[in-house]
């Protein structure tokens, strides 16, 4: 373990720090990670890499694809040249910075990689800063290949680790990949037809699926912000070889709720804004179907036959690739049951494993370092066991997997867990929540009006972009508004813990033709619960509401992802969606709390309501309030299905 400062015990600096570090997360959650590259100095001085130099000699190539397209790559190599060294490869869209004569002031996944030398090998893929090619966002893998120019990212990745074993010098012949988000999802397709140097793969927070559960979208609904600030600040064409990009649009206000507010129907900020300067933009808003767009860009289909070992590794609070980590643990267990595969699962946000110590989310907390456990304690031995063979067994259980509420790693042999059991938590009248049914009697539905131009918020923050603590914010803020229904079960008599995959089962109607809906899974505190510290400043965890999970489903897609179908006004539908997997305990003395609404802004594109073949091109005038019905009768039966751990 490596050795660390001792804490300040101040209140005043901890409760700074509780109110600096969420921002500092916030805008990391549309940027590059600074894990994949090195860090800048302070005050406009040049950063210190010195140590990095004294250690490794840095070397930069161009090495040549089969079709003769050259990819830019920033080799470095242990100076200790007295033994051989794995290979450990990032292959990147955000640039290998820096070039030239500076080198990166940090190696690797984390310090630990560093110190005990690794050959680290960062690439520039195609057509991104001094890549040669055209750049393509997640280029679909081929299903079959034919003479050498027919590529993709996947034999792009075979052909870079081919000529770094033949033409590196000092490595040991093994290869591994790491990266996280969009570098994680070239480490996904690193598995494709993988080199047999390639050894152990660690996609984290991995690009899967963009047209379903990835970055843009949620059942159908669309991630405005993410999508927005993202391309505004990646998606610039360039005609040849760069080293930095332009400065990213300047939003003009930091409030974004009023932001996207006012720019109305989502279609309206390309004229606003862009003017046609970033094509992909346009792309997305034309295929709000999972169309075959979206079907020839899915990485998970391609999860056959993989031969190096996996560990997948997420954030249960990651707004972003949550459902993506989730999807390729279970694909590769599907489609490839022979690979050694596992998945790592902490409560962080996006990237949180490779920042920061891991001890709290905002006013949620953990208990412990739980990234530098990460990274010490399953990282590190992971990498370790396959590329230089140590250790004498597999380091890495089928599921390590933080509990929150209990704040514990559990090691399991299946995920979910052998001993879940399927269970429905029932909304019921009154706004009661209960494992019971609902019997006879009491009131059909509830309803609440929901209107377009007063959209239910989807944080307290005032934030421009996507707040990364939003996924486990107190949701005090939306139960008191009239268009968000809330269901409670009372004070738990004793531990519930549920752990893998939920699912929303609704029985609902609405006034228009079209409706989203927005379900909230809540942990309640206890009245009496002590603050914890850092608390932000005017919190508090007395009655804290602990959003766990939450999901959006837009109503149109009920029946089908690829063919969209109006819903029939005041006719009561069911409307079923599976939310993401979650492992959480609510502890005696707690409450499961479930909220219920169809805006969620701006995370979430508002729906018209009004049912238009392409919400992200309505017009302003298709906006409709519409009043919305959750059933809860004996023949209509609205529930969220868990698995409870005994």
């Amino acid at each position: 373990m490596r050795n660390r400062l001792p804490r300040r015990s101040a209140q005043r600096p901890a409760r700074l720090l509780s109110l600096l570090v969420p921002l500092f997360l916030a805008l990391l959650s549309v940027a590059p990670l600074v894990a994949q590259g090195g860090r800048g100095g302070r005050g406009g001085l040049p950063p210190d890499d010195s140590r990095v130099r004294a250690s490794y000699e840095k070397r930069e190539v161009r090495i040549p694809m089969r079709d003769g397209v050259t990819l830019f790559t920033s080799i470095y190599i242990p100076r200790d040249t007295s033994r051989s060294y794995p290979i450990m490869l990032s292959r990147t869209p955000y640039g290998v910075a820096p070039y030239g004569e500076a080198y990166k002031t940090s190696l690797g996944p984390s310090p630990t990689f560093e110190r005990d030398r690794f050959i680290f090998v960062y690439q520039d893929v195609r057509g991104r800063y001094m890549s040669e090619g055209k750049f393509e966002d997640v280029r679909p893998v081929k299903w079959q290949y034919s003479g050498k120019t027919d590529v993709d990212d996947a034999t792009d990745t075979y052909d870079a680790i081919d000529w770094l074993v033949k033409n590196v010098p000092h490595n040991n012949g093994r290869a591994g990949m790491w990266g996280i988000s969009y570098p994680g999802g070239y480490a996904e397709v690193g598995l494709v037809n993988s080199h047999p140097a390639l050894k152990a793969v660690s996609p984290q927070a991995p690009v899967s699926d963009w047209g379903h559960g990835d970055d843009w979208h949620d059942n159908g609904a669309f991630r405005l912000p993410h999508a927005f600030g993202f391309i505004a600040g990646f998606d610039w064409p360039h005609g040849g070889p760069i080293t930095t990009y332009p400065p990213r649009m300047q939003m003009p206000t930091q409030d974004g709720y009023a932001f996207y507010l006012e720019a109305g129907s989502v279609g309206n900020l390309d004229a606003k804004y862009f003017n046609g300067s970033h094509p992909y933009w346009n792309e997305l808003l034309k295929h709000p179907n999972y169309d075959q767009f979206w079907k020839d860009r899915n990485l998970l289909l391609h999860m056959k036959d993989v031969k190096p070992a996996v560990m997948t590794t997420g954030g249960w609070f990651d707004n972003q690739n949550l459902f993506g980590a989730l999807q390729l643990f279970k694909h590769i267990e599907a489609q490839s049951p022979g690979t050694v595969n596992s998945m790592v699962f902490g409560p962080w946000v996006h990237g949180g494993w490779a920042r920061g110590e891991g001890e709290n989310l905002g006013d949620a907390h953990f208990g412990s370092a739980t990234s530098l456990f990460y990274q010490d304690s399953i990282e590190y031995p992971f990498f370790a066991y396959y590329l230089k063979g140590r250790g004498t067994a597999s380091p890495t259980p089928k599921a390590y997997v933080f509990q929150t509420g209990s704040n514990r790693w559990q090691k399991l042999d299946a995920w979910p867990p052998k001993s879940a059991a399927a269970k429905s938590l029932y909304l019921r009248a009154d706004g009661k929540l209960s494992f019971d049914p609902p019997a006879t009697g009491g009131a059909a539905y509830d309803e609440y009006v929901s209107d377009p131009a007063k959209p239910v918020p989807y944080t307290k923050e005032v934030n421009n972009g996507m707040t990364s603590t939003y996924a486990s914010e107190d949701q005090r803020f939306a139960a008191t508004r009239p268009d968000v229904l809330v269901y409670d079960s009372g004070a738990l008599d004793h531990d519930v813990s549920i752990a893998g995959p939920m699912t929303a089962s609704l029985w609902v109607s609405t006034s228009g033709t079209d409706s989203d809906w927005i379900v909230k899974l809540i942990d309640v505190y206890p009245a009496d619960t002590p603050d914890a510290v850092p608390m932000t400043y005017g919190e508090h965890l007395s009655g804290f509401e602990q959003l766990v999970r939450a999901n959006a489903m837009r109503g149109r897609f009920r029946e089908s992802f690829e063919t969209p179908k109006p819903m029939v006004a005041g006719q009561p539908t069911k409307v079923e969606f599976t939310m993401n997997d979650i492992n959480h305990t609510f502890k005696a003395g707690h409450r499961i709390m479930i909220q219920v609404q169809s805006t969620w802004f701006p995370i979430m594109d508002r729906n018209t309501q009004n049912y238009v073949p392409n919400i992200e091109l309505a017009k302003d005038s298709d906006f409709r309030k519409a009043t919305e019905r959750v059933y809860h009768t004996t023949q209509m039966p609205s529930s969220i299905k868990v698995m409870v751990v005994p």
